[in-house]
């Protein structure tokens, strides 16, 4: 007697070849998505790193800023040192502060930040023995945000009071206010006191 032949027919193959692509095509897109997803969280967290340091570093200058004794802005009979040097208008906010530049590096400093397109920077200088600072083009520099949109900077006196787009002069406020819009999408807003 003969057997009949075993083995697939061509429909069990067809079948089964069909199948295994796609498992494998959704393999493959479970796969790519896992990738654009950690692609996606990975600039998430960048974006939350760079605004947490930015803020973190504005709020340790501002805090110590160096603030006179005059309303003014300038104390009375001292040196350049002892100057208070507070600037402020819609789209720049400049102060005296003391940094440091790691470990043997630093002092006191007049510092800028403003938008200079396309992004916000951070320059500083020494002040000179007329307590003048020089050209902020020349001054030291640092980009702090890149890409930026838009840059604003508000005042206010009180802490209940109302924002102010430009500064009146008298002294320092009480609280400084920076809204930044980088790569298409508005920051968390920046509010910082000022020392007094």
């Amino acid at each position: 007697m003969f057997r009949k032949a075993e083995g697939f027919t061509l429909i069990e193959m067809m079948v089964s070849v069909t199948i295994l692509s796609l498992v494998m095509l959704a393999t493959v897109t479970a796969l790519r998505t896992l990738a654009s997803t950690q692609s996606s969280l990975n600039k998430v967290t960048d974006r939350n790193d760079e605004i947490r340091s930015v803020s973190s570093f504005l709020r340790d200058a501002l805090e110590s800023a160096v603030v006179g004794s005059s309303s003014g802005g300038l104390t009375v009979g001292g040196g350049s040192a002892e100057m208070t040097v507070f600037e402020a208008s819609s789209t720049q906010l400049m102060w005296k502060t003391t940094m440091m530049f790691g470990e043997s590096v630093g002092g006191s400093y007049v510092v800028r930040v403003a938008q200079e397109n396309p992004n916000v920077v951070l320059r500083w200088q020494k002040m000179d023995a007329r307590g003048q600072v020089g050209e902020w083009n020349n001054a030291s520099a640092r980009t702090l945000v890149e890409d930026v949109q838009e840059f604003l900077v508000a005042y206010r006196r009180e802490f209940d009071g109302d924002w102010l787009s430009e500064w009146d002069g008298r002294g320092a406020p009480g609280w400084v206010r920076l809204r930044i819009r980088a790569a298409e999408r508005y920051w968390p807003d920046i509010v910082m006191e000022v020392a007094r």
